[in-house]
């Protein structure tokens, strides 16, 4: 099969449970129901958890959860982002009245696709360390003592994981699905989320000249990823590569300004350093190409 065809007949099972309430008045609502769900329960959960401790230190943990700087500033905002599913779930429920399950597609199906996945997601990543095709111009700076990073390991796993899971339900999952049991056309149900989820990472504080290109990264693996689900029936191919992705800029190695709080090592450069960054993104455009291929390869696609 050619890297430019189209086989998608396996999403049009994954968008079968959305077809009966497909309206766009819904979709709105679902969307506005989100933000708000995810808002309510952010106050909920992570303010009951904050106001247990002292002004200063909850102050001190808000800091952290914005720049993503320490272990628990880190943990914070990921598991928060996790609240997204959550809350896509309770739309699906009340506004569409199906099951959250299904914003996943066949769990069993979804479960052997990330498997293999993310099989292949390793292989590549082992790759880039032992044999890298690039230079980072200077080393890389250790961020963490081995042992503390290997005993957070475990938890920054499931918070990477809860994270790309809830990006994935939303994004993929339920703006996917319900645009697409709507309108046919890829351009409408492929390119409007990767354009809110590339939204997303727009930074122009942090990124400087850089933020577009950012943003046009994000757009794109919005789009690849959506194209996997397409392929599979699933979110477990994106998952996959989503959550390799993210292990390996948050876990292993992140750059130094931003979200470093779970990296073993960080690079000798950081967001706002606007050439460094200029010349890396190539590196991370033509990387998340060779997932996606790779992914493909892993499921047969």
């Amino acid at each position: 099969m050619g890297v430019l065809s189209f086989d998608y007949r396996p999403h049009a099972r994954f968008i079968d449970p959305a077809r009966d309430r497909a309206q766009l008045w819904r979709l709105i609502l679902g969307v506005i129901l989100v933000a708000g769900f995810f808002l309510v329960l952010s106050q909920l959960v992570f303010g009951t958890i904050l106001g247990l401790l002292e002004p200063q230190t909850a102050n001190a943990v808000l800091r952290d959860a914005q720049t993503g700087q320490t272990a628990g500033g880190m943990l914070l905002l990921l598991f928060q982002l996790g609240l997204l599913a959550v809350s896509a779930a309770l739309v699906v429920i009340v506004v569409h009245n199906r099951r959250p399950a299904t914003l996943i597609g066949p769990v069993s199906l979804a479960v052997r696709q990330f498997t293999a996945v993310l099989f292949m997601m390793v292989l590549l990543t082992a790759a880039l360390w032992l044999l890298p095709p690039y230079d980072a111009g200077e080393p890389l700076s250790q961020n963490m003592n081995v042992g503390r990073w290997l005993i957070l390991l475990p938890i920054a796993i499931v918070a990477v994981f809860v994270q790309i899971g809830a990006e994935e339900v939303l994004f993929r999952g339920y703006l996917q699905q319900q645009l697409a049991a709507r309108f046919k056309s890829p351009i409408i149900w492929m390119v409007a989320p990767a354009m809110l989820f590339g939204f997303g990472h727009y930074l122009p504080e942090s990124a400087g000249s850089n933020a577009v290109t950012i943003a046009l990264w994000a757009t794109l693996f919005g789009i690849l990823m959506a194209d996997l689900t397409a392929r599979s029936g699933t979110l477990g191919p994106a998952m996959a590569v989503h959550f390799s992705n993210n292990i390996s800029a948050m876990v292993l190695t992140a750059t130094p300004d931003e979200m470093s709080g779970l990296a073993l090592y960080v690079l000798p450069f950081g967001i706002g350093d606007e050439a460094a960054m200029a010349a890396w993104l190539p590196v991370d455009f033509g990387f998340m190409l060779v997932s996606w291929l790779a992914a493909r390869l892993a499921i047969r696609a």
